[in-house]
């Protein structure tokens, strides 16, 4: 099994945390987003991961050995591919072409998920889709009587159907996707500029591919800072019975922690209260404050604060009242 990650795209909504780093590489509940979208994908088939390949643009050497990194906790190998232009999904994913054979798994690095990740091996295909209740906003899929999936619908203006594509796909076959994909390239079949997955998935299932849902049980999005505050706190609570959630060398004095939380690597908590759904990275320091519902990155400080619904860089330094926040790294507020 081999898994693409599409993620060039330069994460505007999550501005100013992009600046810095890539939006998959923001941490939630103390792992990067893409790192907890690949340990729910690795559960997907009994077959080991082979190979994750990330489409990226030029983030940087130290952005691409991390990738690779988190590959290889996984025992697969890392490989990275760039998108120099922006040109669409189905470009993206062709952008990965090398991977493309055998079992693929295709997921973009926005969402995360809790569902029920199981394959059918007489299927071409599984899409895992989301019932909504506004689908004029998404891109949605019609289904047969069977079961199939057999038309693809970007944003209908009238109702064709509820269930949402939420971005991860598996394919039993990556070279058949891999033909379809050159075929738009070739042909030049382009919508709103783009090159659209979808394009493709329907000339699929034209010439009798069989694609059927998968189902979701939740759907997080991590497209801005409000969203990812949020997941933060659903996979706080999925996960709150964790090891790693409590790392050593917390120094604690007068302070409360109030769980789910995540708390790093040697922070210290001085008349604090921490919690709950806080996020707080290694090496921070909470003095004076109340910090919840909140993303805090590594090497940060805040002080004389009630904090809620915030998110907070790496190296930060707060000294203030304000209760909800989005500070990137390296930036100072405050006395």
């Amino acid at each position: 099994m081999k898994i693409i990650v599409p993620m060039a795209g330069m994460g505007k909504r999550m501005r100013p945390h992009t600046l810095t780093v890539p939006k998959p590489l923001i941490p939630v509940a103390g792992k990067p987003i893409v790192q907890r979208l690949v340990e729910e994908l690795a559960s997907i088939s009994d077959e080991p991961i082979e190979e994750i390949a990330y489409v990226v643009g030029h983030f940087g050497d130290a952005v691409e050995q991390r990738l690779i990194a988190i590959a290889e906790e996984f025992g697969a190998k890392g490989s990275i591919h760039y998108q120099e232009e922006a040109l669409g999904t189905a470009h993206a994913i062709l952008c990965a072409q090398s991977a493309l054979d055998g079992k693929v798994i295709v997921a973009f690095a926005d969402t995360l998920v809790k569902a029920e990740l199981n394959l059918d091996p007489s299927k071409d295909g599984v899409l895992w889709v989301q019932q909504i209740e506004n689908p004029e906003a998404f891109g949605v899929v019609k289904m047969d009587a069977e079961g199939h999936i057999v038309d693809f619908v970007e944003k209908p203006k009238e109702f064709v159907s509820d269930l949402a594509m939420i971005g991860i796909y598996y394919f039993k076959d990556g070279a058949t996707l891999k033909g379809e994909l050159q075929y738009l390239i070739d042909n030049n079949i382009i919508k709103g500029g783009e090159y659209q997955l979808p394009d493709a998935l329907k000339n699929m299932t034209t010439k009798g591919m069989k694609f059927v849902p998968g189902k979701v049980d939740d759907w997080m999005d991590c497209g801005n800072k409000n969203a990812t505050v949020e997941t933060n706190q659903r996979i706080l609570g999925y996960h709150k019975d964790d090891a790693d959630l409590m790392n050593g060398g917390l120094s604690q004095e007068n302070s409360l922690i109030i769980q789910p939380c995540y708390i790093g690597e040697n922070v210290t908590l001085r008349n604090a209260i921490v919690g709950p759904y806080a996020s707080i990275g290694s090496h921070c320091t909470i003095e004076n404050s109340i910090v919840k519902n909140s993303i805090i990155q590594e090497s940060s400080t805040v002080k004389n604060a009630n904090i809620d619904n915030s998110m907070l860089g790496n190296f930060v330094e707060f000294n203030g009242q304000v209760e909800q926040l989005s500070i990137s790294d390296y930036s100072t507020q405050g006395k």
